[in-house]
């Protein structure tokens, strides 16, 4: 470990490996997450649109160079990157035209009221209040209301939690999350991962077989990462090999809505060490010494570092 020395270990935790409950559907399909592209240079159609960047929520400032923000820019549908149970992710192109100036962004869209949300809300919404005991009766009885707003509620957190984390990755270089771009409603704007050139998004872990020095330094990334949420007060809630991408050497850390306050609610302490737990048999399983990735032993400290100890 870089920064950090675990005891021995007393036991070896024996968590249920759950790497096949967040698979992406182009994976469990044999395909790869390749968009159909758009031409960015032909006329906008129906489904292009203006900018919506006047009417959102903004990530953290200085907003990124690369950004664009001119209330001129059209934002062009270039294909998905990936389709969930709870979301869809779409690649769009947000661009002034006749400028040259663009960039990729990943769309994140909640599902609508009638689908269903996630399987296992109840716990994660532990410790979230909402101010009206309207709202907070809709929600809890699951009416049509009540879903609308438990899917708000996921898209504010995940964007909550990304400027939060962001800022502090920015400062210490510990922790990279992709850059809240803006959240309008229930749909997410994201910092595009990957080969902005080719449209094509950065492998996830789950999809790479890194050996030796390369696997042990994405583990080192992941514990400072973990970290860093830990001190945040924060667990991911749903860690798993699929939403973490390796993009040019660099582990970063995607998919938060389900974030949990480990102090707040009161299931947080079980959160955080199943995601270790998650996390750390798949880097057994590729080779890393038991060892170096005991669950109970990292656990105890990242819950050390929330105060939790």
């Amino acid at each position: 470990m870089r920064d950090h020395d675990f005891p021995a270990p007393q036991r070896r935790g024996r968590g249920k490996s759950r790497f096949d409950d967040d698979e992406p559907t182009f994976l469990k399909r044999g395909r790869h997450a390749e968009p159909v592209l758009a031409d960015p240079d032909a006329e906008p159609d129906g489904e292009d649109r203006w900018s919506s960047w006047d009417q959102a929520v903004h990530g953290p400032e200085p907003h990124p160079d690369w950004l664009v923000t001119e209330l001129a820019a059209k934002d062009t549908e270039l294909g998905v990157l990936k389709t969930g149970k709870e979301a869809d992710v779409h690649l769009v192109r947000r661009a002034v035209p006749e400028t040259g100036r663009g960039c990729l962004l990943a769309a994140k869209r909640y599902r609508d009221p009638q689908h269903r949300l996630f399987h296992r809300d109840a716990g994660y919404l532990e410790g979230r209040r909402v101010r009206r005991s309207r709202e907070m009766r809709a929600m809890a009885g699951r009416t049509s209301f009540g879903r609308q707003m438990i899917a708000g509620q996921w898209a504010a957190a995940e964007f909550a939690a990304l400027a939060r984390l962001w800022e502090i990755g920015a400062a210490s270089g510990r922790i990279a999350v992709p850059y809240p771009v803006q959240l309008l409603g229930t749909e997410l704007m994201l910092e595009f991962v990957g080969d902005a050139e080719a449209g094509e998004a950065a492998p996830r872990l789950a999809q790479l077989r890194p050996e030796g020095a390369d696997l042990r330094d994405l583990w080192e990334q992941l514990v400072d990462a973990l970290v860093v949420l830990a001190r945040a007060g924060y667990a991911h809630g749903d860690l798993s090999p699929y939403n973490l991408l390796v993009h040019a050497g660099r582990l970063v850390m995607i998919d938060l809505p389900q974030v949990v306050d480990v102090v707040a609610n009161p299931q947080g302490a079980e959160f955080l060490g199943r995601d270790v737990r998650v996390v750390g048999t798949w880097f057994t399983a590729r080779g890393l010494p038991a060892a170096d990735t005991d669950p109970e032993a990292l656990t105890e400290v990242l819950l050390r570092e929330a105060g939790l100890r």
